[in-house]
């Protein structure tokens, strides 16, 4: 089986904080739109918001799931996230090891 078949998808999202990247990464998985979630804390983010240069420290969350579930993940993301616009962005997975992949479709229910 070609693992571009199973149509896993890597979501890149940020938080605020660790506190918030934990309580989304944990309604992810408890709602089975995530099969797995890394947290890499301390990344510097500059971006133009309302006008105005920021520059914010920020929390990388990282969520790997299936293409059926990213609008699932997108709406519970919102609703748990304090952000008015948060980052979400799916890319999809082209390859790789197909035991992994296969978890993944696995454990959100595919």
């Amino acid at each position: 089986m070609e693992t571009n078949n199973l149509k896993i998808s890597w979501i890149y999202m940020t938080a605020g904080s660790k506190e918030e990247a934990m309580k989304v990464g944990k309604a992810l998985l408890e709602e089975k739109v995530a099969a797995c979630i890394n947290i890499i804390d301390n990344m510097n983010s500059m971006y133009v918001w309302k006008g105005e240069v920021q520059n914010d420290q920020e929390v990388v969350v990282i969520a790997k799931t299936t293409r059926e579930k990213i609008p699932a993940l997108i709406e519970k993301v919102k609703a748990v996230h304090s952000y008015e616009c948060p980052c979400i962005i799916a890319l999809p997975v082209e390859s790789g090891y197909l035991p992994f992949m296969q978890w993944v479709k696995e454990e959100v229910g595919e």
